[in-house]
C-alpha cells in the first residue's frame, strides 16, 4: 500500500478532510497544557500541528513509517521529535506520555490491537489513548463513492480487505478493549468539503496515494476510463459537498 509519496501529494488527496478531524480528536483525548503527547502515524502532520499549538513543540513527539512524511513534519514543525517507526514498535520507554493519538492510522496497522497496546505501553497509567478511522463500513469515507463505482464495474473489488480495521460501527472501541484499555468511549467525528466540480474531486485520486492509488495503478487504461465515467455518473447525482464521518474511540491506560 503506497504512502511513499510527497507530503504535498498526500495533502492534495486527504488534508482537506483530515485537518477537520484533528482538533476534535485532540478534544476527545483531553489534550491540554502541561502534557506530553505522541502522534502515532503522523502523516504530513495535520494532528501534530494541533498538538504543537496546544502543548508546544518540545512537548510533542511523532512517529511515521513513511520517510517522506516524517521529513516533511520535521521541516514543518521544528522542535518536534519525529522518528521513523511503526505503531507496533514504538521507540519510547514505558509511561513516556500523558496522551497518545492515532488519526486515520489504525485501519492500516498490520496488527491493530498490538499497535494500540504499544500506544498504551508508552502512555502513563491514567493517561488517554485516542484514535479515529473513517466510516468505510457505513460508506461515509471521502473515497466511498470511488469504491462504490469500482464495485459497480467489478463486484470482487474489496476496499482494504473489507472495510479496514475499526471502520465499522463499534469495531474501533472493541479493539481498544481488546488492547486492555479501560473506560473506553466511542464517538463520531465529521468532515465536509465543498467541491467546484467533478474534476476537483477526481484529480486527487489520481495521485497514487494509498489503496485508491494502488487500485488505479493496477488497472488498464480502458477499465480506468470506464471507472472514471462511472464515478462521474455517481458524482452528478449527489450534492457538491462531500460529507464524511469517522469513528473515534478513547480509553484510559490502567
Amino acid at each position: 500500500m503506497s504512502f511513499e509519496v510527497s507530503a504535498a501529494t498526500y495533502n492534495l488527496f486527504m488534508a482537506r478532510y483530515s485537518e477537520q478531524l484533528a482538533g476534535p480528536l485532540a478534544d476527545l483525548a483531553e489534550v491540554g497544557p502541561g502534557q506530553r503527547a505522541l502522534d502515532v502515524g503522523c502523516g504530513p502532520g495535520a494532528l501534530t500541528a494541533v498538538l504543537v499549538r496546544r502543548l508546544g513543540a518540545a512537548s510533542v513527539s511523532a512517529v511515521e513509517p513513511s520517510a517522506s512524511f516524517a521529513a516533511a513534519v520535521r521541516d514543518r514543525l521544528p522542535g518536534v521529535e519525529v522518528q521513523h517507526a511503526v505503531a507496533q514498535e514504538l521507540p519510547f520507554a514505558d509511561d513516556s506520555f500523558d496522551v497518545s493519538l492515532a488519526q486515520l492510522v489504525v485501519q492500516f496497522m498490520t496488527d491493530p490491537a498490538a499497535g494500540l497496546r504499544e500506544m498504551s505501553r508508552v502512555t502513563r497509567p491514567g493517561g488517554i489513548v485516542a484514535a479515529c478511522v473513517w466510516d468505510r463500513g457505513g460508506g461515509r469515507s471521502p473515497t466511498s463513492l470511488f469504491w462504490r463505482a469500482a464495485r459497480d464495474l467489478d463486484d470482487s473489488v474489496d476496499d482494504l480487505g473489507g472495510a479496514g480495521a475499526g471502520s465499522n460501527q463499534g469495531e474501533l472501541a472493541a479493539l481498544f478493549t481488546q488492547a486492555g484499555l479501560g473506560e473506553v468511549r466511542s464517538s463520531e467525528l465529521a468532515a465536509s468539503v465543498t467541491m467546484t466540480g467533478f474534476e476537483e474531486w477526481w484529480e486527487p485520486l489520481m495521485q497514487g496515494v494509498g489503496p485508491v492509488g494502488d487500485y488505479l495503478l493496477s488497472l488498464g487504461e480502458d477499465h480506468r476510463d470506464r471507472l472514471r465515467a462511472r464515478c462521474e455518473e455517481l458524482w452528478t447525482a449527489q450534492p457538491a459537498t462531500v460529507m464524511a464521518a469517522a469513528w473515534a474511540a478513547t480509553g484510559r491506560v490502567p
